[in-house]
Order: structure tokens, then sequence, then C-alpha cells
């Protein structure tokens, strides 16, 4: 035979009483009794009854979860960002869909179909560094009130909010330390250029290096991935072109750990020759044998806004306002021996 879940009918019928009383004492409603409402919790627990989630979420409006789409989770800067917004949604009883796009604009677009047929209360969204057209984001804010928060990738499209950090500073600051730490002939490895946090990064390596009186020489600007792979690759380019430069400042922590293996490879000192900052701040910064200096994006902080951002809406929905929020964090330098040479 087959087993079937118990109703609140059933438990109206084993208590004698009302199912409208039954309905009530499930939703904790103040007209019950505390003591209808224990009986009627312990009936319902002692028939294995489960509540249907989607009758009530039609009834409210309401699921209680919410979408994160993520190029990857395996970084510790993305799984951080996701803790983070989990940690701020869960105390007021959401739960989290998490999804990754790989980089795919074409996958990007099935996962938001996804989460909307799914009926999720909000999007948490990074783009993918491949999503230039972003009609089937503009799609979902024409014919849905489903709120969507980009948080570090974003795209300016008015009526959504963005949580990002301030990339420009944070290029800024990292070439400003190695002009400080006395190199003269810094190198950018810039990321992928479709993403504003790499254009934003190059933009305040160059007016770090103007505002220092610095020549900003195009050939020590390497346009690569953000992979360990590229980084490796970047330097043999660097010394193929015989444009040897005495810093490194790349857009990626992967992609400056590449560029340190090559180096001892090549048993090149690191700083004494060639110093090297990156971005992110992932755990393995700290532990490599010579700890590499990097811009900390506080991950979990930005998770956190991220969701104070998304409550806000929906309390600004229940007013009937809605306020477009732009929240902008400051980077971090964590300063470490790979740079550090006074």
């Amino acid at each position: 035979m087959t087993k079937k879940n118990a109703t609140i009918y059933d438990i109206s019928r084993k208590l004698n009483v009302s199912v409208a009383t039954v309905s009530r004492a499930l939703n904790d409603n103040p007209r019950i009794s505390q003591a209808t409402k224990d009986l009627v919790v312990k009936t319902a627990k002692e028939m294995n009854y489960k509540q249907n989630n989607l009758a009530k979420a039609l009834k409210s409006g309401e699921t209680k979860n919410v979408g994160i789409i993520v190029p990857f989770v395996n970084t510790n800067f993305f799984s951080s960002v996701i803790r983070g917004i989990e940690e701020e949604l869960s105390t007021y009883g959401y739960h989290v869909i998490i999804c990754q796009s790989h980089e795919d604009v074409l996958i990007e677009k099935k996962h938001l179909n996804t989460l909307l047929n799914a009926q999720v209360d909000g999007i948490f969204m990074s783009v993918s560094r491949t999503t230039v057209d972003t009609e089937h984001i503009q799609h979902i804010l024409n014919t849905t009130n489903t709120p969507i928060i980009f948080f570090d990738r974003k795209k300016d499209i008015p009526g959504i909010s963005t949580v990002t950090i301030d990339d420009y500073r944070g290029g800024y600051m990292a070439t400003e330390h190695l002009i400080e730490e006395g190199y003269k002939n810094i190198c950018h490895f810039s990321g992928d250029q479709n993403l504003e946090i790499y254009q934003n990064r190059l933009n305040g390596y160059k007016q770090a290096l103007i505002d220092h009186n610095f020549q900003v020489k195009e050939e020590n600007i390497i346009f690569t991935g953000s992979s360990i792979d590229a980084g490796t690759e970047a330097i043999k380019t660097l010394w193929d072109s015989q444009s040897i430069p005495d810093a490194i400042f790349s857009a990626s922590d992967f992609a400056a750990l590449g560029a340190c293996q090559e180096l001892k490879k090549r048993k090149i000192k690191i700083p004494q020759e060639v110093a090297v900052i990156g971005f992110s701040n992932e755990p393995f910064t700290q532990f490599m044998e010579l700890p590499m200096s990097s811009m900390d994006q506080t991950p979990l902080l930005m998770g956190n806004m991220a969701g104070q951002v998304f409550i806000d809406h929906v309390k600004d929905n229940s007013s009937g306002v809605s306020v477009e929020k732009k929240v902008v964090l400051a980077p971090q330098i964590c300063v470490r021996k790979s740079s550090k040479r006074k």
C-alpha cells in the first residue's frame, strides 16, 4: 500500500476539532489557546504531518526561499559571500538556493528561469564574465516583482540594488603600497575587461602611477585570466619580451600565485627582485612558503550587507516604497612578505 502523509483533516478527525482550529493552531494563531496548540502540534508530529509549503507560499505570497547565482562556489570569496547572505537571512526564516553559472551567460539565464519558476522571494547575483547583454535580467525587472541584488560583479541597471567593494580604491592602494616600498617598474595583471571590477582595478593602478609621477606603460599591463596558469603564462610573456618589472600587482590572487611559482622556478627572489601583491585575500595567500600580500574584499561583510539590502527591500515594498540602494565597501590591504622590501 502507498503510504500517505497525514493532512489537517486527519488531525481534525482524530482530535474531534474543526479543520480551522487545527490550521490556526499550526500557524500559532493568538486566538487559539496554548493548550490546544500544544495538543495539535503533538498530534501532528505523531501522525507525521508535513505542512504544504507551496500552498502556504501561494497564500502568503512568500516562499521564504532566495536564489544566489555565482560563477563558482569553490573560491573562498564566493563561498564567504554566500555564508554572509545565509547568516543574515536565516534569522528572518529564509533559505538559500545556490546556483553556479560557470562563467556562462546561457547557464546564468537557465538558473534565473529556474529560480523564478521556484517562486523565490529574491535573487542575489554576481554576473558571469560572458554576461554582456543584460536583456534577460532587464526582462525580470519588467515582468516580475522579484528583487535582484548584485554583489561584487554588477551591471549598471536602474532598479537593481548593488553591494560592491571599491575596486578602484583597491587598485590604487595596492599600487601605492608598491611605490612606497621603493619599486619603480610596476606591472599589472588585469582581468577580463568585460567585468567592471577589473576595469576599476586597472584604473586605480593607472591613477596611482600618475599621482606619484610615474609613467603608465602599456607594455606593463598584461590582460590575462584569473587562474594560476594565467599568472604563469604572464610571467613567461614578460620575460620573453624583456619587459621585466620589479613589482607585480595582480587583479587576482590565483594569477598572482601562478606568477610567484614561475618566478621561483626562474630563481628570481621575491620581494628583493620582484614584489607581488594580489587581490581577494584568498586563505592560501597567508599560508604560502612566502606569504603573499593581497587586497581583502571583506566577503563575509559583503554577504551580510547584501542580505540587509534585501530585507530593507522587503520592508520598503510592504510600505509601498521601493528604494534602490548602492552599498560600496572599503577594501583592506594585507601586507605580507611578498611585497615588503623596507
